[in-house]
């Protein structure tokens, strides 16, 4: 499978992409990589294109999150992801692409990492009735990306 590569649309996403802590970079990463298909609104979008709006809602969103949930995220990176060669780091970046892709249903996400019941509580706290519940980007009428 090729490797996902963020495209950040020149200078303009690279600041914005730059403004964001690790774990708001890693839910941008999971965000382009679930959205930019050939199906979707979103294919050949970039970083650049984010609208002030979006970008705003992603910091605040993954500071809330972060912040309801530090506990159980200090947990998971102390615990690291299990492999067979043994645990590697659980990374706040990981962490994003985790909430991104549990918040939105895509198939793994915190629950998938074998970090046990820390992972199932995370999962829970994006769960139907959260704060956290799904959203979606879409293209505005301004070309630029939202999130519903």
């Amino acid at each position: 499978m090729p490797e996902f590569i963020l495209d950040l649309g020149g200078p303009d996403g690279a600041a914005i992409f730059d403004s964001l802590d690790e774990f708001a970079q890693g839910y941008v990463e999971a965000m382009f990589f679930t959205s930019g298909g050939p199906e979707d609104d979103l294919e050949g979008a970039t970083v650049a294109d984010l609208a002030p709006a979006a970008v705003e809602k992603i910091i605040r969103d993954c500071e809330q999150f972060q912040r309801v949930c530090k506990a159980p995220l200090g947990l998971a990176y102390a615990r690291g992801e299990p492999t067979y060669r043994g645990p590697v780091p659980y990374t706040p970046k990981r962490a994003g692409n985790d909430f991104w892709f549990t918040r939105n249903g895509h198939g793994t996400g915190f629950w998938d990492r074998g970090i046990g019941q820390v992972g199932d509580d995370l999962s829970e706290a994006c769960g139907f009735g959260t704060q956290f519940q799904s959203e979606d980007p879409f293209v505005g009428d301004d070309g630029r990306i939202y999130l519903s």
